[in-house]
């Protein structure tokens, strides 16, 4: 099963903007009533559903990981509204549009292999929802809005019940300012007592939710927060030294992580390498500096990939910076950062010796 998968997949996905219309086309003539669940632009929805893709069919072969990623993709959507009738429809939809783009590779085993995988799939995730007692969302008041820079904010709100996430999650928002455009975000922090949570957010190219939080949100917003989801964290009692991996803003879950190290006395060594383009683009780095120099435990190396003028900084991608250091077998690894950066840096990771199994990302962090 696992091979027809993959390999069916492999002619789909050099089709991937086709085949997510197709399903969104299909799946809103079976169901109408999805439709109202989703925002007017679908763009970033299309290419959440082929990042969710390309991440199942990676993991397929390996459940237990992939059992829990679909267990918070379920209970995640409860947000929605979503019941157990729609993942028929979705299931029917999801399978005609690998059908219609997987050609001659389509065949009745193929068929049997993606229906079989589906219905575990949408098992899983309908397990999750009904299982958990707990509220499908949040809501959140705004404290305060922090325009750090141009293109980055950051954003403090204080939730009406404290949202159980493990520091190095992340969580589905929306904002009042951009109504069912929800957006994943990662804490900056630790949980705490008092609840607060704080988002780092830069606006990016097209980001309709990005850049109206980073312009516009406004002390006394009320925003919407969705259950936690993601698999970094550190388990500090393992005695396993841990390397992380963050470009931009996705430095922010290994903020928290440290965060939450930094309580204890006694950790596993940490390695951070923190890359940008520009030195304006390590923006937590003197906050990170600060906390390493009372922290023997943690070491951050900034990396900068444009701008050679800039010393104490190592220069060049992450992907390059990272495995000029080595294979880093030993070590857990967590990456955060945009869909390229991870591609490349775990690209180059596994080619220099990095066991797949050492190494962990999420697929929704930054859209």
């Amino acid at each position: 099963m696992v091979r027809m998968i993959r390999e069916s997949f492999a002619v789909v996905e050099p089709h991937s903007e086709e085949v997510a219309k197709f399903f969104y086309g299909m799946l809103f003539s079976l169901s109408p009533a999805t439709r109202e669940m989703f925002p007017a632009n679908m763009e970033v929805q299309r290419s959440r559903l082929l990042r969710a893709l390309v991440h199942v069919v990676q993991m397929v072969d390996r459940p237990d990981d992939l059992i829990p990623f679909l267990r918070q993709l379920g209970r995640d959507h409860r947000k929605f509204g979503v019941i157990n009738v729609h993942y028929e429809a979705v299931g029917t939809a999801l399978l005609s549009a690998v059908k219609k783009f997987a050609g001659a590779a389509w065949t009745p085993k193929v068929e049997m292999a993606w229906a079989e995988a589906y219905t575990l799939m949408a098992r899983a995730m309908q397990e999750a929802a009904d299982a958990d007692n707990g509220p499908a969302y949040w809501h959140a008041t705004v404290l305060d809005h922090q325009r750090v820079s141009w293109d980055l904010a950051v954003v403090r709100l204080q939730p009406d019940h404290p949202v159980n996430y493990r520091a190095g999650q992340y969580v589905s928002v929306e904002t009042p300012q951009r109504k069912r455009l929800w957006r994943y975000y990662s804490p900056a922090n630790a949980p705490r007592e008092d609840g607060v949570i704080e988002f780092h957010i830069r606006s990016v190219d097209g980001g309709w939710v990005s850049r109206s939080v980073v312009g516009h949100t406004q002390a006394g917003d009320t925003w919407r927060i969705g259950p936690p989801m993601g698999r970094l964290s550190v388990d500090r009692t393992a005695g396993q030294d841990i390397l992380m991996v963050a470009g931009g803003t996705g430095v922010a879950p290994m903020h928290a992580i440290i965060d939450e190290m930094a309580q204890w006395g006694d950790n596993p060594r940490v390695h951070l390498f923190y890359g940008g383009r520009t030195r304006e683009d390590l923006y937590d780095l003197d906050n990170l500096q600060r906390i390493a120099t009372t922290n023997p435990w943690l070491t951050v190396v900034p990396v900068l990939e444009s701008d050679p003028g800039v010393r104490g900084v190592e220069q060049g991608t992450l992907a390059d910076v990272v495995t000029r250091y080595g294979a880093w077998e030993d070590r857990d690894v967590l990456v955060c950062g945009s869909p390229a950066m991870i591609r490349s840096t775990v690209s180059r990771m596994l080619v220099a010796g990095t066991p797949l199994d050492r190494i962990k990302y999420d697929p929704f962090t930054l859209d």
